[in-house]
């Protein structure tokens, strides 16, 4: 069942009901009490087994987390989006594990707010592997003991003498067995999932696992390559029209007073400042936004500096300033920058908008990371309450932290309410470019000091602008002062994968082998003099082993060089190698070889887990090498298409070497952003052992000459 099939008639609540869950599932295990909204993260669970641990959020009844069918088919209710990064399967491996039936018997409903519990929270910050996995873990452990509870009652046995598989309890001496199903709307198992989740729920043993541990292809495959499944760009309503909203050519820019109104070929739609059309067609939408852009004049705002003076405004207007050390024959200092890039998604921003009854309820499919938070967003755009509003997220193409918010949501609303019609709203490739937020451009200065040992004795850290994810060492440092300040960003910024912990570890690790160079020591080396986490030693050690760091660092060819990095962030650890062949006359860097090692606690999905490492290093070539977004002093975004803002393509993938260390001990932690911090400082690493150059800034660039 896909959530954009659901008919809008069947949620007049708007929150998970019996009425309306029942008439899209059927019946079965499903109680009459709604799920109460609780926007917050579910406790990490225990490590794997036991009576105890996490219970997710108690307040969530078990019957709005998961329903049971008459079949035993089970559809699983989370909050959480899957947009690429494998939610979708490892969300189903959590249920499949714990109710002991097989991947294949799991269906999720993911992030239709009038279908879903809130209580996952908006899909960032890598939460999804220790928060929601184990708050479904929980539900569905819980069901599991309900039903066998309910088996034993009825048979008059001892329910440690029951047994399940796949989705069967059976009572071996007696040779009797009963389905999931069968117990489906029996009134003593009703009872019970309408209840909160029990103080003590017993989770599957890591020993024990079958599903769990395993790969597990993503459960929608089949719809995504045959073209079965709608994205939010695909969706299409009785009556549709299409939008299209007037855009400033510059940033901050008003219109003068139209001179153009509705005709038979399109619908005029203004706003205070909110110009927009709706036509029959796209092409007729963009024809019309085009006509009313000529027929106007646009008053600029004033602009505070161009991408060329830009470090320079983030430094002047730092909201707290220092001296730096004073050179000494001891002292290190640098300073580090890095550019505003864009996420660049393969589907950019879409809405479809609904309104019904006169007006006063809402529908919208959309690619967001937060659908609980855009509802919030419309509701208050337009003065209704959440209730009124529902919002539905397919499975949509890439966010990286880059769709938190609501805006093309709530154009496409505000054109759909004053035509009377639903309204398909995409923005253009030029539009994400230039109207989605970016990732924040910041400048890092660092100093330290060495002692006589080699040591670091003092160090002084300063993000300016760009975040303060990872700001603090990692390492065992003397006097310690890191920090993050604020500025006056002329662009608008927002997260990106892996936060600012992309900048600071850029810069950190770039920084500690300009220190190693200064101690006289391998950069390997110095890196171990300084860490006491076991975790992050370990995964420096595995990646430097796999990638045979001695040999390539002291054997390497002219122009080829080898640079390392690690780091940890949101309790996952990351350690790169990477070989580089460079011609700095030319301005090129190719990197060649990348040898990462990940660790996140107890892998929970092999082949994603991979994955998701592959797509990150992939993902760092762009910002480390090439991505910058460019703009004049006028306010103009200067690049709007792939042409000049190229991503990495398939010449530019490097031999990766992936290595997973697997920590059954540890609980289990996300890994959508971390694999992605330690590939850009490497290679600026690798840059300066194969041409003595330090490049100092992301996206990396040799000095002009001549």
């Amino acid at each position: 069942m896909k959530t954009e099939d659901v008919p809008v008639a069947l949620t007049e609540e708007m929150d998970p009901s019996r009425r309306d869950l029942l008439q899209l599932l059927g019946a079965g295990l499903l109680i009459s009490l709604a799920a109460p909204v609780v926007a917050q993260e579910a406790p990490r669970a225990n490590r794997g087994g036991g009576r105890g641990g996490g219970r997710g959020n108690p307040n969530i009844p078990i019957a709005a987390r998961l329903h049971i069918a008459e079949d035993g088919s089970v559809t699983v209710m989370t909050s959480k989006v899957e947009c690429g990064q494998g939610a979708r399967a490892e969300i189903t491996q959590a249920a499949a594990e714990e109710l002991r039936v097989a991947a294949e018997r799991i269906s999720l409903i993911m992030a239709d707010t009038a279908l879903v519990p809130a209580a996952d929270g908006m899909t960032a910050g890598s939460r999804t592997t220790p928060s929601t996995v184990p708050a479904v873990r929980q539900a569905c452990a819980a069901a599991r003991d309900i039903l066998l509870g309910v088996a034993a009652t009825q048979w008059s046995v001892d329910e440690s003498e029951l047994t399940v598989y796949d989705g069967t309890i059976s009572h071996r001496k007696s040779d009797r067995s009963i389905t999931y199903g069968e117990l489906a709307g029996q009134e003593q198992a009703g009872k019970a999932f309408g209840a909160s989740l029990p103080a003590n729920i017993t989770l599957t043993a890591i020993n024990d696992w079958k599903v769990l541990g395993s790969p597990l292809a993503r459960p929608n495959r089949r719809d995504l390559v045959t073209g079965a499944h709608h994205f939010p760009s695909d969706i299409q309503r009785p009556g549709m029209v299409y939008g299209k909203v007037l855009r400033a050519p510059t940033y901050g820019a008003k219109p003068s007073k139209l001179n153009i109104e509705s005709d038979k070929d399109f619908t005029l739609v203004t706003d205070g400042d909110f110009v927009g059309v709706t036509a029959a067609t796209r092409f007729g939408a963009e024809q019309a936004v085009n006509a009313i852009a000529k027929s106007i004049e646009w008053h600029p705002a004033p602009f505070p500096c161009s991408s060329d003076d830009l470090y320079e405004h983030l430094k002047k207007n730092a909201q707290s300033k220092e001296e730096p050390p004073a050179d000494a024959p001891n002292v290190v200092k640098a300073t580090y920058t890095v550019a505003y890039i864009q996420h660049a998604p393969l589907e950019p921003r879409t809405a479809v908008a609904e309104w019904s009854d006169d007006k006063s309820k809402l529908t919208v499919w959309t690619a967001t990371q937060n659908p609980f938070g855009v509802r919030s967003e419309l509701a208050g755009a337009f003065k209704i309450a959440p209730e009124n509003v529902r919002v539905i997220v397919p499975d949509f193409g890439g966010g990286f932290g880059g769709k938190h918010s609501g805006e093309c949501a709530v154009e496409a609303a505000r054109l759909a309410k004053e035509t009377g019609k639903p309204v398909s709203l995409r923005w253009t490739r030029a539009e994400e470019f230039t109207w989605a937020y970016f990732r924040p451009a910041g400048v890092i200065e660092a100093a330290a000091t060495l002692d006589e040992k080699g040591k670091l004795a003092t160090w002084s850290y300063t993000n300016i602008n760009s975040g303060q994810q990872a700001v603090e060492p990692p390492y065992k440092v003397g006097q310690n002062r890191s920090r993050y300040v604020g500025s006056k960003p002329p662009l608008r910024h927002g997260s990106y994968r892996g936060l600012a912990s992309t900048a600071n570890t850029f810069a950190r690790e770039s920084f500690m082998d300009e220190c190693a160079v200064k101690a006289n020591l391998d950069p390997l080396q110095f890196r171990l003099n300084h860490l006491e986490d076991q975790r992050l030693r370990a995964v420096l050690e595995a990646a430097a082993k796999a990638f045979d760091w001695p040999t390539r660092r002291s054997g390497h060819e002219p122009s080829v060089g080898v640079g390392l990095a690690c780091g940890t962030e949101k309790g996952a650890y990351v350690a790169a190698c990477a070989q580089v062949s460079v011609d700095p006359a030319a301005g090129t860097i190719k990197v060649l070889h990348v040898t990462q090692a990940f660790e996140c606690g107890k892998v929970l999905n092999p082949d994603n887990l991979r994955a998701q490492n592959a797509g990150s290093i992939m993902m760092a070539l762009g910002p480390a090498l090439r991505e910058e977004i460019r703009f004049d002093a006028k306010g103009t975004l200067l690049t709007t298409t792939f042409a000049d803002y190229r991503v990495p393509r398939l010449d530019d993938l490097p031999t990766l070497d992936i290595h997973l260390l697997d920590r059954p001990d540890l609980p289990s932690t996300g890994a959508g952003e971390t694999p992605i911090i330690a590939l850009a400082p490497a290679v600026a690493n690798a840059v300066y052992h194969a041409t003595g150059q330090r490049l100092r800034s992301m996206p990396m660039r040799f000095p002009k000459t001549g």
